[in-house]
């Protein structure tokens, strides 16, 4: 007898049996979640939307969204009842500070840089020479490799230089 095909179905059956039950354990939770609602509760709905409960009936939940604005809302809409630090945060931007004794970490790296010297102590300590990321001229670098003579050619080169229309960076006749 060949046990495969049992094997495969029985398999099979454990997958929709342990994909169910999760369904199911999710459904109890959010179900549980909705009958907890209480007037005065930060929530969010399915579709995103943040606003205060007002009103518990059987279905229904009625939220305020702002001044005035009262909407009447099906508990199968309400996604997550919100804590009110977090309601606070998200819909006023009302940060409350629980690690208020805990460090401040930078939002850059220059803690990792600095030294108790003065920058220009530091770069002097370090013997680093500054270095010129800027563009140059092909024809400018040729220029000053070739010289050999002194300052007749530097000269000339530098009246070179000025002759050639400068680059800028945004302010351009080309179109």
């Amino acid at each position: 007898m060949n046990s495969l095909p049992l094997l495969v179905f029985i398999v099979l059956i454990a997958a929709m049996f342990l994909m169910t039950r999760s369904t199911r354990k999710r459904q109890q939770q959010a179900t549980q979640m909705r009958n907890e609602i209480q007037p005065g509760n930060g929530v969010r709905t399915i579709g995103g939307m943040y606003a205060t409960v007002k009103e518990v009936n059987e279905d229904t939940v009625l939220l305020d969204a702002g001044p005035g604005v009262d909407l009447l809302f099906a508990k199968n809409a309400i996604g997550s009842i919100l804590t009110d630090d977090e309601y606070n945060r998200i819909v006023h931007g009302v940060e409350h500070d629980l690690k208020s004794d805990a460090d401040v970490v930078p939002d850059d790296a220059s803690s990792l840089t600095e030294t108790d010297d003065e920058p220009a102590e530091a770069a002097a300590a370090s013997d680093d020479k500054a270095v010129d990321l800027g563009k140059k001229d092909a024809a400018a670098d040729e220029d000053t490799e070739t010289k050999t003579d002194g300052p007749a050619e530097s000269a000339t080169a530098e009246a070179k230089a000025d002759e050639e229309p400068k680059k800028t960076d945004g302010d351009s006749d080309a179109k």
